[in-house]
């Protein structure tokens, strides 16, 4: 399974989902992390500039094109659910501590 987590410098999960200056992208495959891909995706610059829909267009574009299956964060609003929701994309609330290991809880 593909999974997305925001991602602070040292590792920890990042509590800003739609504001993470990165993201990693981790593959998990019975139960262990085969690849982790730590990319800067700038959406603390980026959500401010246009519309809240062009900030949600910009995160499910970065999502298709990664073949994400699930979303690891610690919360999100409202319109953010909704979004993943219409993606048919599971989201894991409440993530907090280290960033591969609440990948690897929300899995379990």
């Amino acid at each position: 399974m593909i999974l997305c987590v925001p991602v602070t410098s040292d590792g920890q999960v990042d509590p800003r989902w739609g504001r993470a200056q990165h993201v990693a992208v981790a593959n998990v495959v019975d139960g262990d992390i085969e690849s982790w891909r730590e990319i800067e995706v700038s959406w603390d610059r980026l959500h401010d500039e246009g519309t809240s829909a062009q900030h949600h267009a910009r995160v499910a574009r970065f999502l298709l094109q990664n073949h994400v299956e699930g979303v690891v964060v610690n919360h999100v609003g409202d319109g953010m659910v909704r979004m993943l929701s219409t993606m048919k994309l599971p989201l894991y609330l409440e993530a907090t501590g280290d960033a591969r290991a609440a990948v690897l809880a929300a899995v379990a």
